[in-house]
């Protein structure tokens, strides 16, 4: 009998689904950088007013919304680097749930009612990656290799 899914074979180990977490370290890597790249967004919107039309649009510097601009820009620079992941994937993770509480969850209690689910969302792929590190293609991970080197 035919599998439905002829590139599982039956009867060993080495299925499709197994063997794909050899790509672990690649995919954090991507995840890292695409989540680094989307959330910038949100901070160049902040800082510069680019894209032209999103909201906020630009905001004045020396407030709450241009210290998020900062953490959201600056931060997220960083993790798409790969460098000092860990600590500003934790302040990134903070901010989030502080955003979260702050701007979303006094409107309603659930994310899809209140509008929330992005800041909770990257809240917890922050926190993931403070746990899981920065994985391939980081400034981090070369700099650990090098340190393993060198001992």
């Amino acid at each position: 009998m035919m599998s439905f899914f002829p590139f599982i074979r039956r009867g060993t180990s080495m299925s499709f689904f197994n063997s794909a977490s050899r790509y672990q370290p690649h995919l954090l890597g991507i995840l890292r950088i695409m989540t680094g790249l989307l959330f910038m967004q949100h901070g160049l919107v902040k800082l510069f007013g680019f894209p032209a039309g999103a909201l906020p649009g630009k905001v004045p510097l020396m407030g709450l919304m241009g210290v998020a601009g900062i953490i959201e820009a600056v931060g997220c620079l960083l993790i798409v680097l790969g460098l000092l992941t860990r600590p500003v994937a934790f302040i990134a993770a903070g901010f989030c749930a502080v955003a979260y509480w702050m701007a979303h969850g006094p409107q309603n209690f659930f994310p899809i009612l209140n509008g929330g689910e992005l800041a909770a969302l990257y809240c917890f792929v922050f926190l993931y990656f403070v746990a899981a590190g920065p994985g391939a293609f980081s400034i981090d991970g070369a700099r650990e290799r090098t340190a393993a080197t060198t001992d």
